[in-house]
């Protein structure tokens, strides 16, 4: 049991780091596709947007609670709101509905 998990961290290992080197050792000049920039420009944005996604309906008691703030989030950043005023609106509708539902 002690020796597979050495080779899952070692494998996880030689994965990042390959995941991270390769990039920097293949492309010597600047990238000027048009299509590759834009699409390594929105990969931290998607990457956040993947991981936050998931915790934001699974961190509340009710689904539904989770899904209001998601809805409430996104049509206030969408009006303009900046992060404070989103993350405060989705924290007001949590606790509201977390009162109503539970």
């Amino acid at each position: 049991m002690e020796s597979n998990t050495y080779m899952y961290i070692l494998i996880m290992a030689a994965v990042t780091f390959a995941i991270r080197v390769l990039p920097l050792t293949l492309i010597q000049k600047q990238i000027s596709n048009q299509f590759i920039q834009s699409f390594l420009y929105y990969v931290p944005y998607v990457t956040l947007a993947v991981m936050t996604f998931p915790a934001i309906l699974g961190a509340t008691q009710s689904p539904i609670s989770g899904w209001l703030a998601l809805l409430v989030g996104v049509f206030s950043a969408w009006r303009g709101a900046g992060l404070f005023k989103v993350a405060l609106s989705c924290c007001i509708v949590v606790f509201a509905a977390e009162l109503v539902l539970v």
